[in-house]
């Protein structure tokens, strides 16, 4: 068997999120701005707290990101959901780069916020550990995960749930 990919670039991100990456399954990461990574350093299905997989990626923070302008004017801050949307991504994505077929759908989880994502931060550390990941009746993943801004954990994630449904 041939072995998988461990590291993902921008550029291939993108590709997944338009369905072009080699070896791709169903699944695909949400285009920009939604895209909440700008690269995979490490995926892997072995290891982790958990012994099952886990996968890490980055996110370069910059003052001209969409949320800042936005959220909220005057006190710009990355909303919570979307790095919580960024370890569901992650976790969907590592169902299908492990041989699950389907579509991500994230199915629940329990978060904890222990810090914020300001914009005079520079770089977001998104780390996921595979805790159980079905293959049948229905692809399914359930994840630990934290989010660290500049080194310091802001956000840990519990029971991360990610289903993919089939095609039809």
């Amino acid at each position: 068997m041939a072995e998988r990919q461990n590291a993902f670039g921008y550029e291939e991100l993108l590709a997944h999120g338009r369905g072009e990456l080699p070896g791709q399954m169903d699944a695909r990461l949400p285009a920009p701005p939604m895209l909440m990574f700008d690269r995979i350093t490490h995926i892997g299905d072995t290891d982790g707290e958990f012994g099952k997989g886990y996968v890490t990626a980055e996110l370069d923070l910059r003052p001209d990101l969409w949320f800042f302008q936005c959220h909220f004017i005057g006190d710009p801050v990355m909303p919570g959901c979307l790095g919580l949307d960024a370890l569901w991504q992650m976790t969907g994505f590592f169902l299908g780069w492990s041989g699950s077929p389907g579509r991500g759908r994230a199915l629940g989880g329990e978060i904890k916020f222990t810090g914020q994502a300001t914009n005079d931060k520079k770089l977001l550390e998104y780390r996921i550990d595979i805790k159980r990941h079905m293959r049948s009746p229905l692809p399914f993943g359930i994840a630990t995960g934290s989010v660290k801004a500049d080194g310091e954990v802001i956000y840990v994630a519990e029971n991360l749930r990610v289903g993919l449904i089939p095609v039809a």
